[in-house]
Parts: C-alpha cells; structure tokens; sequence
C-alpha cells in the first residue's frame, strides 16, 4: 500500500531534510509582505501551510489524523489539538495589548456543532447513487439502480447503451458502428490478463478506445515517471492492471445516471468512495465520451476535463510529483485490504435574487475572528469549513500544470477530482461544497517545490450518512490583470456576494469557517481587502473566521487591530460597505493609501485610536 519516495538529488536521506512536514512554506523566503508598496502584492502567493520556524513545535499524534511514514517518507503536520495547545501564548499577545479577536479553540467544529441529519434521502435536487434503504438498514453500500440516460442533463458515460463506436472490421475493412463499451472491455481486459503492464501498454490501451486522439496525445510524463522510480520502489506495472480491472466494474458499481450540477440549479450529488474510485479509474483510462476536447463549440467545453489525457503529457518536475499522489491513491483503493465504506456529497449553491443582500443596508457586527500567521487551513481549520481557493473550473490545473493551493488540495484528497465530471463552470452567485472527502497523501512544498510526502491515514470521525466530517467550500476569485481594476464596487459587490453564497449558512448550528489570503497571489487580490471582503461576508453569515496569513505576521498585525477598531466602535456591515465605497473611489482619484489605513483615518476624528 505504501508508495515509497526515491531519494532526490537535493538530499541524501530524509534526515538530511530538515522539518519535512505537510505543508507549503518553502517559498516563504520568497514573498515580500511591504504594505507601503501595492506593487509587491503580487509576488505574495497563496498558500496553506505553516512557516518554517514554526515547524518543529512539539507535537503527536491526533485522534483525527495521523501519517504513517517508511524510511523515506517524512511525517505530515502535528495534529490540529496538538498545535493548536502549542504557542497560545504567541498568538494571544497583541502589540498594543489589546485585541476583539477569539482564540482557535472558541470557533465551532464538526462534530461538536449539533448539525441534525435524518436518515439519508434522495429527492428532486439531490441524487444518490446508493440504495437508501440498505444504507438506512444497515446493510451496506448498495449501487441504486436506474436508467440509463443520454442527454444534455446527465453525464454520458462510457457503458451507456447509447455510446458508440466506429471501428474497422471485416476484409476489407470497413468502417462499422459498434458499442463504445465493448471496446473498451476489450482493450481493458487484456490489460486485466498481464500480471505486470508497461506504460507502452497502457498507452495502447488508451489510444484504441480513443483512436482519434492516437497522433495528438503524449505519454512522456507517465513514461518519464516510471523510469525515475528505482527498481525497488516501482510498483506502477503491477498498479496498471489493476486500475484497469477497477474500470471495468463501472456498470456494476455505477447504475444510475449521475446529473449534471448545471449552472442556475441548485442540487446535490451523493456517491460513495467505492464509485468515485471507479469513475476515477476510467478518468485515468480516458473512457469518457465527449470529453477530450475544450473548444467553445464542443458540448462539454463549460465543464473541466476529467479524462487523464493531460496529466499524462509533456514531462515536468510538477508532473512527477502530482503522479505520485495520484498513483498512491490508486494503489490504496485498488489494494483488497482497503476498506472504503464512506459516502461524499457534492452540492452546487446558488445565491438567490432574494438572498443576495443590499450590503449598503447590514445592520449586522462584526463577528468572531482568530487569525494566525503559522498554522494551515488542512490542520488547524480540522473540522471547520474550508476554503478552498478555487477556480471557476472546478480543480483548476490539477490535471495540467497548476500546482497551488486548490490543485494542492485536490491532489492529497483525489477524490475531489470527480467534481469535474459533473460540475460546469461556477458563475458569480455560485460555489461548490463537498462533504465527506477523504485524505490520502502529505505534502511538503508549494508549486515548483510541491513534493509528496508519504501516505496519510486519515482518521476523523464520519457524520450519520458514512461521510468524514471535512468540509471543503470551492469559492473562485476574480482575476485581475491589472490590481486597480479590484476597486470598482462592481467588483467587489460581485466578490461578496461569491464569498457570501458559500458562507451563507444551511441550518442553525455550522462549524465556523477556516480561510486565509483567497484570490491574492497570482489573481493580484489585494490581501487587505480581501480579508475585509471575507470579515464582511462572515458576519453578515454570523460565522466566525479562523483567518491564516501563511506567514504574513504584518497582515496579522494589522487585521486583528482593524477587527479591534471595528468591534469597538459598533461598526456595522453597511457602514463599512460605505467605507469600501469611499476607499474605492479615491483609488482612482488621489495617491494610494491603503485600505486599512484609510479605516483608521475614518475612525481618528471620532478619537478612537488603535
């Protein structure tokens, strides 16, 4: 089950390597946090893991998670409980002795909050793909047994009765129209056959059920992959197979049309960890029709690519590693001592007309917020909801190049990956929320210092429908190529609306929400603002925030003092909207003064001093 990590060429063992850890502040030494100058902002990246002089406090052991590490394989992060008791004092202590802002441990997590579910149901707006009635018995996990449907509302899947072929046979050869499925049965299973198979063969494979593709797909990076791993620690041509056989039982695991999550329609999708494992297997063979192609007229060009095509070519040292984490987890859930018992939720929202607020008019304050300049959303937001700094491709380049922190986090939890089967562009009132997601790898690193770390044996507790209670909230940021563009109020109304459908709470008792510098970095986010987007969001959603600067002790500082001047003086969510109003539009007329500055400005004549 394990996957071991050849020795790299940067250190000779693993204790050569000082705190390898689940994290990503390698490239910490490489952001400048210089509030004076804008123009720095956009070097700061997005990240989700702790600094590295944080990284060797003392710690074990969580009763939520732990990493089992081999000889090469370094240990993830200290448990949430663990770093959370570790350092209060450090993040108590205010400069001016003074702060409105909470501890860590006085948000609210799952499963201390009283969420009531009842027994597990299908209805209009969410699918199962279980049978409820065996799983509300208590007699396992059962496939639901459906139609099959081929049509603009429904994933097309590569067993449907409806998907062909055209195929040569005969002599002479003819082209002639067959079952696409047969096909793949075919190619698959003589896979099935080989005690080991070569990328060579699985490349073959691949291209026979896509034969149009045969002189435009790559096969570098797989290829280069297998060769890098030492003799010894390869155990990709016993995997190959094996992933094949698991493909191959999509019909049987699979029997009920999985919806689209369509852009203006609210609904849920609820599958268990078994199918995605098999959706997940013909991703990584290709098998699914119509998407191989993202040109604006092709049906499915609204949608992420889901068939494995791309991460398969053109070779790099972000390549090897994403296939790594990918291959590990294949290897665990094709392993038959593996148990996968557990069910995952998919949910697309939608802000309504009638929910959308008139932000000039909030009358609510501001609400809890911790913030930290070490910690990570992953470890110490355990059980909170997590932000997930999405693209509004769901999973963004995690099957390409990309590699930051929503690729990141679909990598160690793959099963996220599936959301690209069936999830079309996010729009501006929209957001995607998965419940029950498991955890599979660590990490060390970020982008081009991303490596996987080892496996992860994920341990936290399942709700009553058989989901681990991590909660993932896909929220997308807009893009600025210019930074000035973020402040037009059209702007900044349409990210508080985004961040406020994803914060929006569903019952009356939600875990708090673990967040950090979403839509900076590479989007040119402006972090103060952002952070005062997300602030104004929450509190309007009466959540608190556990707010993670990823080594941004600056940012820090000054949130938790701009928190502690907005607490003191009752300030409400509409007075600071028209604060924002007036902070944007003296953006484009005098010299730049920052946001947080122009807050305090506002407050001096009143004599309220930080």
């Amino acid at each position: 089950m394990f996957c071991l990590l050849p020795k790299r060429s940067h250190y000779n063992d693993m204790s050569d390597k000082p705190h390898c850890r689940n994290d990503s502040s390698q490239v910490r030494d490489l952001m400048q946090f210089q509030y004076a100058d804008k123009s720095d902002k956009s070097d700061q990246q997005d990240m989700t893991k702790k600094p590295k002089e944080n990284s060797s406090r003392d710690g074990g052991s969580s009763s939520s998670s732990s990493c089992t590490a081999t000889s090469s394989s370094p240990c993830c992060a200290s448990s949430p409980s663990t770093s959370r008791a570790v350092g209060h004092e450090k993040r108590d202590k205010r400069d001016d002795g003074s702060s409105s802002c909470c501890k860590l441990d006085d948000l609210k997590r799952l499963p201390q909050c009283n969420r009531q579910l009842g027994l597990l149901d299908f209805s209009t707006t969410h699918t199962v793909l279980v049978d409820v009635d065996s799983f509300n018995k208590g007699d396992g996990l059962r496939p639901q047994r459906g139609r099959d449907m081929w049509n603009n509302n429904f994933v097309k899947m590569p067993s449907s009765e409806a998907s062909s072929a055209i195929v040569k046979t005969g002599f002479p050869k003819m082209p002639t129209k067959v079952k696409r499925w047969d096909e793949i049965q075919k190619h698959l299973k003589g896979l099935t056959k080989k005690t080991t198979v070569s990328v060579k063969d699985v490349e073959e494979a691949i291209t026979k059920c896509n034969p149009t593709y045969k002189d435009q797909w790559s096969f570098d990076a797989l290829s280069s992959f297998v060769k890098c791993i030492p003799k010894e620690e390869n155990y990709f041509p016993a995997l190959f197979p094996k992933i094949a056989k698991l493909a191959l039982k999509l019909p049987d695991y699979v029997g009920k049309a999985i919806p689209l999550l369509q852009r203006g329609r609210p609904a849920s999708i609820t599958l268990s960890q078994v199918q995605i494992s098999c959706l997940l297997a013909n991703a990584f063979f290709c098998t699914f029709p119509h998407r191989n192609t993202t040109n604006p007229t092709a049906e499915y060009h609204n949608y992420p690519s889901i068939n494995f095509s791309s991460l398969f070519g053109k070779w790099s040292e972000r390549k090897r590693e994403k296939l790594r984490a990918i291959m590990h987890y294949f290897n665990v859930v094709t392993d038959e001592r593996s148990r996968l018992t557990g069910l995952v939720t998919f949910e697309r929202r939608c802000l309504r007309d009638t929910d959308i607020s008139t932000w000039r008019n909030c009358k609510e304050t501001m609400h809890k917020l911790h913030v930290a300049s070490d910690g990570a959303i992953e470890t110490e937001g355990t059980g909170m909801l997590q932000v997930d700094f999405a693209c509004n491709m769901i999973g963004g380049g995690v099957l390409g190049a990309g590699l930051v922190q929503e690729e990141i986090l679909f990598l160690i939890n793959p099963e996220l990956i599936v959301s690209r089967l069936f999830t079309e562009r996010l729009e501006d009132n929209e957001c995607l929320i998965i419940t029950g997601s498991q955890q599979f790898s660590c990490y060390t690193g970020f982008s081009d210092t991303f490596e996987w770390a080892g496996p992860y044996e994920d341990h936290l507790p399942s709700d009553k429908w058989g989901r681990k209670q991590r909660q993932i909230l896909a929220i997308d940021a807009l893009h600025f190529k210019h930074s000035w563009q973020q402040y037009s109020m059209r702007m900044v109304i349409r990210e508080l609306n985004k961040v406020y459908c994803g914060f929006k709470a569903d019952g009356s008792d939600e875990p708090d929400i673990a967040t950090g510098k979403w839509g900076c970095g590479a989007f040119n986010g402006d972090p103060q603002l952002k952070a005062m987007i997300q602030l104004m969001a929450a509190a309007k959603a009466r959540r608190g925030l556990a707010f993670f600067t990823f080594g941004d002790y600056l940012l820090k500082r000054d949130l938790e003092q701009i928190h502690h001047l907005l607490v003191k003086e009752g300030t409400t969510v509409g007075k600071l909207f028209g604060l924002l109003e007036d902070y944007c539009s003296d953006q484009h007329r005098g010299p730049h003064v920052d946001l947080f500055e122009f807050i305090r400005n506002h407050y001096r004549p009143s004599k309220s001093h930080l």
